[in-house]
């Protein structure tokens, strides 16, 4: 697996779950199996299969945790400055057309979260501003179509 850039809150919010995964959520599913298969036959008994899958979930999110955590390169973007778009930018743009102002962060693919403006990396919209500055004109092919933002502000300080 290659390296998985993002920032440390990336990171830590991703731990966060894992942990909860390991010790809360998975020792829970199994008391739970436990308790359905004491209800007798498992061929009918819609509790142990809904545990049992439970349990496949749980099992294969740890695992993809796992590995997304042990490759994490973690970028601290404070250590960033200057008008130019890189990763952990927090940009403001303004939609040319409508006038419409968004601020957007550019953080990891585990770490991205549209409502609350942090957009991959590996998203359309952010690899159209990485290398761009301010005051740039930036088109934008969105499902909906073409867009044409400007760059109006770049900033790499903490929240």
């Amino acid at each position: 697996m290659d390296k998985v850039p993002m920032t440390q809150n990336g990171f830590d919010v991703l731990e966060k779950e894992l942990h909860d995964l390991k010790t809360r959520q998975r020792p829970e599913v199994i008391e739970n199996i436990a308790i359905a298969r004491e209800h007798g036959d498992l061929k009918e008994n819609a509790e142990y299969h809904a545990a049992r899958e439970q349990q496949s979930f749980i099992e294969g999110r740890i695992k993809e945790l796992e590995g997304v955590v042990s490759n994490a390169q973690i970028i601290d973007p404070t250590n960033f400055s200057g008008d130019t778009i890189k990763f952990g930018a927090k940009i403001q743009i303004v939609d040319e057309e409508t006038d419409e102002e968004k601020t957007y962060t550019i953080v990891g693919h585990y770490e991205a979260n549209a409502d609350k403006g942090l957009i991959s990396l590996n998203a359309p919209l952010a690899r159209a501003f990485i290398g761009k500055s301010v005051g740039d004109s930036v088109n934008v092919r969105m499902p909906q179509g073409s867009k044409d933002f400007e760059i109006l502000e770049v900033c790499y300080k903490g929240k």
